[in-house]
């Protein structure tokens, strides 16, 4: 069993929004959090930051090695929904051998692995995988489901829906580019809107990450993190407007909707039953609270 006083915890994608927000609730947990980044960082709190790039595999045996974590939460990841060739290597690199290597490297050792992976990763022979990034998840939690079976490694994946909230400061995401655009007094340019989004609360998918932590029924699992519903682009942006006392109207259909794009729902039910979690955070609260930090910090796109 976890205890979050005497846990050591490695976790990756720590300067990424999810990251970020699960390196605070680790360390409020109590836990020793040690941080990895591919470029050196200055500590903001209590955990220890590591220089590491996860796609070497010498180098990710010798820092799981060097830090002995009883638990790895791997968010490190290249996230893109882009439809270009170019990116299968990139995306096979950063989403899939990342993973390959801290489950090798973890082998043996009785450390617990709780990995991201999406939503939108195929479900069946019959889905097609519909980009670089899609595809290399799928990859990627076939191995985690591979080490556990195989090599006993006690891993466990997250399947996490369209993420959102205060912190993210990436303005090419749908939600920071809209906030941004509307505070700025732009008006957002946006694809048709007609395609359905389950949203989730970063709040919530950190909750989702402890629980699955704690769980000792989930190993070799594969959780759905999301809402469970799908809310269009449209009505998105349409509600930001509306809580944002705006008169700007939005400009739908200045951008054309992405190849083989269609909705990507979670199944909730896996995940109430084995990790009894559920998200608790409804979209309108969610985007009142990620518009009011925008306002606080000024984020320009």
């Amino acid at each position: 069993m976890l205890h979050w006083q005497s846990a050591r915890v490695l976790v990756t994608g720590a300067t990424g929004f999810i990251g970020a927000h699960l390196t605070r609730r680790l360390e409020q947990l109590g836990a020793e959090v040690h941080a990895v980044s591919r470029e050196d960082r200055a500590r903001s709190g209590a955990e220890i930051w590591h220089r590491c790039d996860l796609r070497d595999a010498q180098a990710t045996a010798d820092l799981v090695g060097a830090v002995r974590p009883d638990l790895i939460c791997h968010l490190a990841s290249e996230v893109t929904g882009i439809r270009d060739v170019g990116m299968v290597r990139a995306m096979l690199d950063g989403n899939l051998v990342a993973a390959v290597n801290l489950m090798t490297a973890a082998t043996d050792t009785g450390t617990r692995l709780v990995l991201a992976g999406s939503v939108e990763e195929p479900r069946s022979d019959t889905t097609a995988p519909h980009s670089p990034y899609s595809v290399a998840k799928a990859a990627a939690s076939a191995y985690a489901r591979l080490f556990h079976r195989l090599w006993g490694v006690d891993v466990r994946v997250l399947r996490i829906a369209m993420v959102y909230g205060p912190g993210q400061r990436d303005t090419s995401k749908l939600v920071p580019y809209a906030v941004t655009e509307l505070l700025s007094g732009r008006t957002p340019r946006l694809s048709s809107g007609t395609r359905l989004i389950d949203w989730v609360y970063v709040t919530d998918v950190v909750d989702a990450f402890v629980a699955a932590a704690e769980s000792e029924r989930a190993a070799g699992g594969l959780f759905d993190v999301g809402c469970g519903s799908g809310v269009s682009i449209r009505d998105t942006i349409d509600l930001l407007c509306r809580l944002s006392g705006t008169a700007i109207t939005p400009e739908y259909g200045a951008r054309p909707d992405r190849q083989l794009d269609h909705a990507h729902i979670a199944d909730l039910t896996l995940t109430r039953a084995t990790l009894g979690w559920e998200p608790t955070t409804p979209l309108e609260e969610g985007l009142k609270n990620t518009l009011a930090w925008y306002t606080e910090h000024h984020i320009e796109g």
